[in-house]
């Protein structure tokens, strides 16, 4: 039976996690010197608090478990937890370390959004563990508005934005796969490196501008080679570029980015919203989308977004009955549907 997930103050949290574990190091029954945050805290937007994301530990284990040299899995297992909690953002299934950075299958990790952070880099570097780090990066889940109209069970909502008095800007959220491209590499979000005739027109693409990406930065977009759930018929490009991260992992602000897609020659999403945070203006915008069009919009902040910000500094409004259609698009029976380019055409490698 699954406990409640209940957010504890931090003091009851260390109360209920020595409570639950008798005051004694889940690892070796020595005296408990700390209440372990399983998942770290920075990644919740509520602090992660939670009995299910605690273990009691000695000092040597805790720092174990800091390292990563325990892995989140057998700090839970020792701890005998059976229902994990998890931030919101991060995949559902998928493995992570204690700070949030995906484990691949072959043992390899990703950057998270900590990764970067001073702190973290000591702690890994403690652990001997840099080493098993590609250069690689998954692009984060984009939390819901509160006011979103398609918000899912396992959605996060970004209700702790940090958008009030700010300059905004709000772009089309296109339906395409989400795709990234590096000096070196280019991948889909899921990394995953299967072929298929949109990915081919991408690397060909890809091709003609990657030797103008600086090592280590990365430019993302939507691939709009192939037709998910909206058709498109007259596209600028079939590849539209949304953000540029840095080498530090920090989202470029929006005018240097668009600097850069005009360096890279790659089209911008489409802006319909620029200015100081107006929530009554983005909800008019919202109920004037056409569906059979515009999946939605994104929202961020137009200055430099760090990664481990981007869950308040980026949300998205989805139109009601939107319905992802990923399986089918890739592996459903039939030849893939093309979309449809402009009159004069779009850049083609």
């Amino acid at each position: 039976m699954s406990r409640p997930r209940i957010l504890l103050t931090r003091d009851g949290f260390r109360e209920a996690v020595f409570a639950r574990d008798e005051g004694k190091c889940v690892c070796c029954g020595a005296p408990a010197a700390d209440a372990h945050h399983i998942m770290d805290r920075k990644l919740f937007p509520d602090g992660g608090y939670y009995l299910d994301n605690g273990a009691s530990v000695c000092a040597d284990h805790h720092m174990l478990c800091e390292t990563t040299e325990i892995s989140v899995e057998e700090i839970r297992a020792a701890a005998g937890i059976r229902n994990p909690v998890m931030p919101l953002h991060l995949e559902d299934g998928a493995r992570y370390d204690k700070w949030g950075n995906p484990v691949l299958p072959n043992g390899m990790r990703q950057p998270g959004e900590l990764f970067f952070d001073e702190n973290v880099q000591k702690a890994l570097a403690a652990g001997n563990v840099l080493h098993l780090f590609t250069n690689r990066f998954k692009y984060p889940r984009t939390p819901h508005l509160s006011w979103s109209a398609a918000i899912a069970e396992d959605d996060r909502v970004a209700d702790r934005h940090e958008f009030d008095g700010h300059r905004v800007v709000a772009t089309v959220k296109m339906d395409g796969e989400n795709s990234t491209l590096y000096r070196d590499y280019l991948h889909a979000r899921s990394i995953d490196g299967r072929t298929h005739p949109s990915r081919d027109w991408l690397k060909a693409f890809w091709a003609e501008r990657c030797g103008d990406i600086p090592d280590g930065w990365r430019v993302c977009g939507e691939n709009m080679f192939a037709v998910h759930s909206i058709r498109y018929d007259s596209l600028k490009s079939y590849f539209y570029g949304f953000s540029v991260w840095n080498e530090v992992n920090v989202a470029l602000p929006w005018d240097e980015t668009l600097e850069w897609f005009e360096l890279l020659r790659i089209e911008p999403v489409e802006v319909i919203y620029d200015g100081i945070w107006d929530e009554a203006e983005l909800k008019r915008i919202a109920k004037g989308l056409d569906p059979d069009r515009v999946e939605g919009f994104v929202v961020r902040r137009a200055d430099a977004v760090p990664a481990r910000d981007f869950g308040r500094m980026f949300a998205k409004y989805v139109r009601p009955g939107h319905v992802q259609t990923d399986e089918h698009w890739m592996y459903g029976a039939g030849v893939t549907e093309q979309n449809g380019l402009a009159a004069e055409g779009a850049p083609r490698p």
